[in-house]
């Protein structure tokens, strides 16, 4: 699916939902499936600045498309960054780069979510798309001939 389809997918799951509490549980639930991160990932280097919660996020080329995998200390913000992963994770550096992401206005997060937790969630996404900046920028220059 593409980054677009994925956003529209969630859009689709949490419209079913009627009221914040349940949302809150399906992002929790979310949050209880997602991929751990290795943890030797889980040094300094590897979490989120910006977040209040400890979010450490790692990622890896494989097959010319990112894979993230990430873990936090907290059961929202874990549930957060799941949605993030949900989306991104096996897309190319340039199709993340150039994504413009807007399942979280949809879903109603921007306007329920604490403003720590919102400036959380935005520096995820910062993160993400940090990562596949630089992760397309060493592809190009590969490609020219020169390393990074």
């Amino acid at each position: 699916m593409t980054i677009k389809e994925k956003q529209d997918e969630l859009i689709s799951d949490f419209s079913f939902m009627e009221n914040w509490m349940d949302k809150y549980e399906h992002i929790i639930q979310l949050g209880k499936e997602l991929p751990l991160i290795d943890e030797k990932y889980k040094t300094p280097d590897h979490l989120i600045k910006g977040c209040q919660s400890q979010v450490w996020l790692h990622t890896e080329m494989q097959d010319g498309k990112l894979v993230f995998t990430a873990d936090s200390d907290a059961v929202i913000t874990k549930g957060l960054v799941s949605l993030m992963i949900t989306v991104f994770s096996g897309h190319t550096p340039k199709e993340i780069a150039e994504s413009e992401i807007y399942f979280i206005d949809a879903i109603g997060l921007s306007s329920h979510l604490s403003p720590t937790r919102s400036n959380g969630l935005l520096s995820m996404l910062k993160q993400i798309k940090l990562y596949a900046v630089a992760y397309e920028a060493k592809s190009q220059s590969q490609k020219n001939g020169k390393e990074l």
